[in-house]
């Protein structure tokens, strides 16, 4: 588990290298969301599974994009993936906004978390979306266990879209974009 988060982490630090500061204001395949918007919550979601896991509250979202995010990112995941690598950190009960769980499960939302906007982001920028595809295949298959129809819905109204079709032969990142709501074609 831990070593799904770090390869999820260091995908996206990649995809987070390749963006220019002019793309900042882009479309991403999140509607409601700029490439700088998503890069900021990629940033505040890792201080909100860390507040989960902690029991702590998490901090105040912060703005991130105008400034140095990757040195801001590094720091957010560096403590994610130290406080998931804690002995017993994942067999520990969390308790979530949305419901107690294992430390194990939101381990595995922050994986899927932190590489879908890896993938929305490198989408908007014109990088290959075809990221990790060990990984987006164990996330895929996490995501098609665990992602109930309940969670899907409207943009803001649902953390998840409605399944979308991906293109014949797409890779598993975007097959994984498409399952969580993402028009890939």
């Amino acid at each position: 588990m831990i070593d799904q988060l770090q390869a999820a982490v260091a995908s996206t630090r990649s995809v987070l290298e390749g963006v220019n500061a002019d793309q900042l204001g882009g479309q991403t395949p999140c509607a409601s969301w700029t490439v700088g918007e998503c890069i900021d919550h990629v940033i505040n979601a890792q201080g909100f599974f860390l507040a989960g896991l902690t029991g702590q509250p998490p901090a105040a979202p912060g703005q991130f994009s105008d400034g140095d995010y990757i040195a801001a990112y590094d720091e957010a995941t560096s403590a994610v993936v130290a406080a998931f690598s804690e002995p017993g950190a994942l067999g520990r009960m969390v308790q979530m906004p949305f419901g107690e769980m294992p430390g194990a499960a939101v381990a595995g939302l922050a994986t899927n978390d932190t590489f879908t906007h890896g993938w929305d982001i490198a989408k908007a920028t014109g990088q290959s979306t075809d990221l990790n595809p060990e990984l987006a295949e164990q996330v895929l298959a996490m995501a098609r266990q665990s992602i109930q129809e309940g969670f899907r819905g409207p943009e803001g109204a649902a953390p998840f879209g409605a399944e979308q079709q991906a293109p014949e032969g797409a890779s598993a990142a975007d097959q994984l974009a498409a399952f969580l709501g993402r028009t890939v074609a």
